[in-house]
């Protein structure tokens, strides 16, 4: 029968549709004698024929009307080939799930109402064996088990023979594998009896999710993730969740327990301990007839609400010394967001006008310890700023903050600056209207004194500036002694006197010093120590790293002076070479938040065709960016991230040999690769020599490395002409108000001279085949669009892009140029004679991983090199330590 709006079903109307399960398709009605709504359970016309579905179905009806508990919905009446059931109103727990982890007193009430619903099925002889998020409804009542369409009768826990057990016929064939593989217990996997305590794996596999936001197994494969649930234990709630009770982590765990024999033996029983953790989290210590091991268990529990104490409290109170432990916490990424992470490339993103220049680590710790703000990627790979207040168990992001970096609070928390579209900008914490402050094409950090003045490095190359109140900045420090930048200023308490780090190249080995000066005179400044880091002042003493590892030194911030030794407090924490950087903040009152750890493969290349069809990966993952495929299109050229040490290198990939070489090897970064148009030879930006400059290696058997461009400003690779004689790159002069322009170096004789420079950022330029015209990137309509231009001489212009565009590529023919729109669609472009385009076509979205421009054209253009995402989800967290100087051992 086909079912659709206004079919009736006996005295019940159907109304629409609801949704469709493995065993029906459910549709809200309207019963027409009691006028009421519900919901009906329809099997499906290909199943009505197959005697063994049809029995499972009707015998699912004689098991849920058995089941009458406010937690199980309830069934009404039984029809030819359909159910009613009460409708519910509310969302599935996986909806709910989406949205991130549940809070603990919420974990405990459904755990219990779901457990409690279990125990009545159980006793009625009923195992669910499909227990899962997707089954679970919450209602403004509770939560409401649903859907026992793959249910059968139970067999009790027996070691001897049964009367009647071995006549019982189930309708699954010994060895099938029946409900979501997920949340199944190993012996189902395996085949095998599923009892009670197949629904407690299930029900473990489920309280696990609604704590951490993360199911307890996964893979990439069926066959991987299989694996998982049968050998592997999932990682312990208190590194995803510390501040969940240790209690509910033994509750669940025991759950998980591979072999039935070792879990919890009966739903009643998990229904007594999630009521005891509950009674312990709101601080009910009431004696029970049980043994000190649940003593123990409660005194962990009473320790961990203790801590969400400290962490709620709105202004943290600092105690006497000694007086409070040292409390570590980890605090995980929004759902389905990563944090950025030097995965994320140092060298910066691919446009000239990001102003991020790299948004890695890029987090800060209000003054009051109260909240942090971050940077983290969306599902949608967007970069947004978050908030997320440690009295509450979300973060939300903020408006308008797309490719925020660097964030950093004002002195009073009411305010949150960061850098975005090559600007400063500021907005309230409760998520207003970001307002400019002033220009910022890459910058390297601010800081905000309780005197509302507002410190910055506005590019890579300058000193420290400070922001007048009209919103004009100008220069504070100078740059002297071969000094080539100032960067990540910190006000000390006064909001006078301030910290900075400086960076002086020197016979190819740079060296690097944190001073310490004031406002109004900035050039008596006071050498601190050495040191490739930012450093902050707290709790009396100057934090700063060395080696991946935080130190904090005793600090008189009145005299400027340092005492005893340096003590450690944090390590391997994240440190970003590239920019002199290591990724942790700290409040004025003893919070510091710090990210560890390596960077996790976040990348890989994969071949795509037109339609946006997966064809094929290309070798393995890895922390990749800026790969362009060789003229002959044998071999890819990258930047790759050194998990160990952060730095970043170039690399080439052979294709046909799948073989991956390093092409540089430090002793800085080296990024943005570019082949030359005989595929000889690579160009590549570095900052080796302390400038950001351009250099080449040839690959002709001598692997010669030589300068192509020494200057001042900062400058990122272009393309070099079909004809070999020229190279064309894209410049940031500081010095200058053209913002980002195009410049044309002659490769036989160095000569530099600007080829596109006006009020606006250009930049991005790509040779035509013939070499007689230059695609490029321009921001003179107020966002970026992709143009053509004639070269050498730049006499017509013609836009290509209409709703925004980035990273032209050229079709081997020149007949074809594809670029990204802005929201990350690959678009094709005819080009006909005279440069004649068409309208851009849509070819598919780009949702790439990695930095910079993941995506290069093959000859024909018929397939396109991606960089994928290689991991589903990143396990980078932010750790957080409270009152960590109780652990230096002063009073």
């Amino acid at each position: 029968m086909q079912i659709q709006n206004g079919t009736r079903l006996g005295p019940y109307e159907i109304i629409a549709p609801l949704g469709a399960g493995g065993m029906g398709e459910v549709w809200k009605a309207r019963d027409t004698r009691l006028n009421r709504s519900v919901a009906i359970k329809v099997l499906p016309a290909e199943f009505a024929a197959n005697a063994q579905l049809k029995l499972r179905f009707e015998r699912e009806a004689r098991m849920i009307s058995q089941l009458n508990h406010p937690h199980i919905c309830t069934l009404y009446d039984v029809g030819d080939g359909y159910l009613v059931m009460e409708l519910l109103e509310g969302e599935s727990l996986a909806d709910r799930l989406n949205k991130g982890p549940l809070p603990v007193d919420q974990v405990l009430r459904y755990g219990i109402e779901i457990a409690e619903a279990l125990e009545k099925a159980h006793k009625a002889g009923v195992v669910h064996r499909d227990l899962k998020p997707g089954n679970i409804m919450i209602t403004k009542a509770g939560a409401k088990l649903l859907d026992f369409g793959l249910a059968k009768p139970a067999s009790p826990v027996w070691t001897g023979a049964a009367d009647g057990l071995t006549e019982r016929k189930t309708l699954t064939e010994e060895g099938t594998i029946i409900g979501t593989v997920q949340y199944m217990a190993p012996e189902q996997l395996e085949g095998k009896e599923a009892d009670a305590r197949t629904d407690i794996f299930s029900f473990g596999a489920v309280m696990y999710e609604m704590i951490t936001g993360r199911r307890a197994f996964d893979g990439k494969t069926k066959t991987s993730l299989i694996a998982a649930i049968i050998d592997r234990d999932p990682p312990p709630i208190a590194t995803l969740q510390p501040l969940a009770p240790a209690a509910l982590d033994r509750m669940v765990r025991t759950c998980l327990a591979k072999d039935a024999d070792d879990r919890w033996q009966t739903a009643h029983d998990v229904v007594l301990e999630l009521r005891g953790i509950g009674e312990s989290s709101a601080g009910l210590f009431h004696e029970r007839r049980s043994s000190a091991r649940i003593h123990a268990l409660w005194l962990v529990a009473c320790i961990v609400v203790a801590a969400l104490a400290v962490f709620g409290a709105r202004a943290w109170m600092r105690p006497a010394r000694g007086a409070a432990p040292t409390i570590r916490a980890s605090m995980l990424p929004p759902p389905h967001a990563t944090f950025s992470s030097i995965g994320t490339l140092a060298g910066g993103g691919a446009s000239m006008s990001t102003g991020s220049g790299g948004v890695i680590g890029s987090f800060a710790i209000s003054p009051d310890g109260a909240a942090v703000t971050f940077t983290a990627v969306d599902a949608d790979g967007r970069t947004l700023l978050w908030i997320r207040r440690l009295a509450g168990l979300t973060a939300a992001p903020l408006r308008d903050t797309d490719g925020a970096s660097y964030p950093f609070f004002s002195a009073d928390g009411k305010f949150v600056a960061f850098f975005a579209d090559a600007k400063l900008k500021k907005m309230t914490v409760d998520g207003g209207v970001p307002q400019v402050v002033c220009d910022a094409a890459r910058p390297r950090g601010g800081s905000w004194s309780r005197n509302g003045t507002i410190l910055f490095t506005p590019t890579s190359r300058d000193p420290i500036y400070r922001v007048d109140p009209n919103g004009t900045s100008r220069p504070l420090t100078k740059l002297s002694g071969g000094e080539f930048t100032h960067r990540w200023p910190s006000f000390l308490p006064d909001g006078e006197h301030f910290l900075y780090m400086a960076e002086t190249p020197k016979g190819g080995v740079t060296s690097y010093a944190v001073y310490a000066t004031s406002i109004d005179r900035p050039d008596e400044r006071k050498f601190l120590l050495s040191a490739a880091s930012q450093a902050y002042y707290s709790e009396g003493y100057l934090l700063f790293s060395r080696d991946k590892v935080v130190f904090a030194q005793r600090f008189d911030p009145d005299r400027l002076q340092l005492s005893g030794e340096p003590v450690p407090i944090a390590d391997d924490v994240q440190y970003v070479q590239a920019t002199a950087q290591a990724i942790f903040a700290v409040s004025g009152n003893g919070v510091l938040a710090y990210q560890s750890g390596a960077a996790e493969a976040s990348t890989r290349m994969a071949w795509i065709d037109r339609n946006g069809k997966q064809l094929a990966t290309v070798g393995n993952p890895g922390n990749y960016g800026n790969f362009r495929l060789s003229p002959d299109g044998t071999k890819v050229a990258m930047s790759a991230i050194d998990p160990r040490q952060g730095s970043e290198d170039i690399w080439i990939y052979d294709l046909s040999r799948d073989v991956m070489s390093r092409v540089t090897f430090g002793p800085t970064w080296n990024s943005f690769p570019m082949w030359s148009a005989d595929g000889r030879e690579v160009f590549f930006r570095t900052a080796r020599t302390g400038p950001v400059d351009i250099y080449r290696k040839s690959f002709d058997g001598t692997g010669i490395e030589r300068p192509v461009l020494h200057s001042d400003p900062i400058k990122f690779t272009g393309d070099s002409s079909p004809d070999g004689r020229w190279f064309v790159y894209y410049a940031l002069d500081p010095r200058k108000q053209t913002k980002f322009d195009i410049r044309v170096v002659s490769l036989a004789d160095g000569r530099d001279e600007p080829f596109l420079q006006t009020q606006f950022n250009e930049g991005e330029p790509s040779f035509s085949p013939d070499g007689r015209w230059l695609a490029y990137v321009s921001d003179e309509t107020g966002r970026n669009e992709v143009y053509l231009t004639t070269f050498p001489a730049s006499s017509r212009k013609v836009q290509v892009s209409t709703g925004g565009g980035s990273a032209p590529r050229w079709r081997r023919d020149g007949k074809e140029l594809y670029f990204l729109s802005s929201d990350l669609t690959l678009q094709a472009v005819g080009i006909g004679p005279d440069a004649r385009t068409s309208a851009p076509k849509p070819l598919f979205k780009i949702r790439a991983s990695g930095a910079g421009t993941l995506y290069d054209a093959t000859a024909d253009g018929q397939k396109f090199l991606v960089g994928v995402a290689a991991t589903e989800t990143s396990t980078a967290t932010i750790s957080l330590v409270v009152n960590w100087a109780s652990e230096l051992g002063h009073s």
